[in-house]
């Protein structure tokens, strides 16, 4: 597909013939471009930029830009992207900030409006982040993740495998797997429906709703719940889930104080 003659290719880019460059594109430094990848009008690609096959880019976006980060001074970084992924108008995926250092996407990711996602990022695949959301820098989002509208993730922060966060929460700690979060890192329950149409069985989901109402019911001892689940519940995915709050390093979201909603969780 042509490149249109009103857009602005570096001579350093290097564009697969099948991508799609649209009017008033600027397309600045060593950025690659994969295969069927269209990059609709008036989007911004820049620095080592690499992206694969079959991803849309839509207008306003600013993919590859230097990160926001007093600390940079023009260190050689990137921004490593993969396929199928859309970023829709005004986002901005910005790459990494100590040398050699990237932030990476990886496949089939959805990026909603105005969506930022800082340097040395890492998501995953089949990550959703609706119109506003923010991660500040280093913050990781595992496989699945639903980010809402207008939330707020701390730099360095984790969110775990298929869990979702509500509309303008926050989060400083870590979001555990599988969990429902709003507000200020709480964990509100067990994000079933996600769960389900993600294939997980009645067996499976019945192991993970046992433990997490022994880790989150409540705001309680974590080691010690931590502990219980261990000895009691059997199960691949809630080993799975004891290891990511065993490696955190910022702390897990916790559940709700006593007298608060901790039953949401067939939302």
């Amino acid at each position: 597909m042509p490149i249109h003659p009103t857009a602005v290719v570096d001579r350093a880019a290097e564009i697969h013939p099948s991508a799609d460059i649209g009017p008033h594109v600027v397309i600045d430094g060593p950025v690659r471009i994969g295969a069927r990848t269209r990059i609709l009008a008036g989007a911004y690609l820049t620095g080592r930029t690499q992206l694969g096959a079959d991803n849309v880019v839509h207008p306003g976006a600013v993919i590859g830009h230097e990160p926001q980060d007093l600390a940079y001074a023009g260190a050689p970084t990137g921004l490593r992207i993969g396929d199928r992924n859309v970023f829709r108008e005004h986002t901005e995926v910005h790459r990494g900030t100590q040398p050699e250092t990237w932030t990476e996407i990886g496949d089939d990711n959805y990026l909603m409006s105005q969506v930022h996602v800082g340097h040395n990022c890492r998501l995953g695949h089949r990550v959703i982040m609706a119109t506003g959301a923010v991660l500040g820098g280093h913050v990781v989002v595992d496989d699945q993740a639903f980010i809402s509208g207008n939330c707020v993730v701390h730099q360095h922060c984790r969110v775990g495998q298929l869990a979702i966060m509500r509309g303008l929460s926050r989060a400083s700690r870590d979001v555990p797997p599988f969990a429902i979060m709003d507000e200020t890192h709480t964990v509100r329950g067990l994000n079933r429906v996600g769960l389900r149409r993600a294939g997980f069985d009645a067996a499976r989901i019945r192991a993970l709703a046992t433990a997490f109402r022994m880790l989150f019911r409540v705001r309680t001892n974590m080691r010690q719940a931590m502990a219980r689940v261990e000895a009691e519940v059997h199960s691949p995915d809630v080993d799975y889930l004891l290891a990511f709050m065993r490696a955190s390093t910022r702390g897990v979201a916790t559940g709700p104080r006593r007298g608060e909603n901790a039953a949401d969780e067939d939302d």
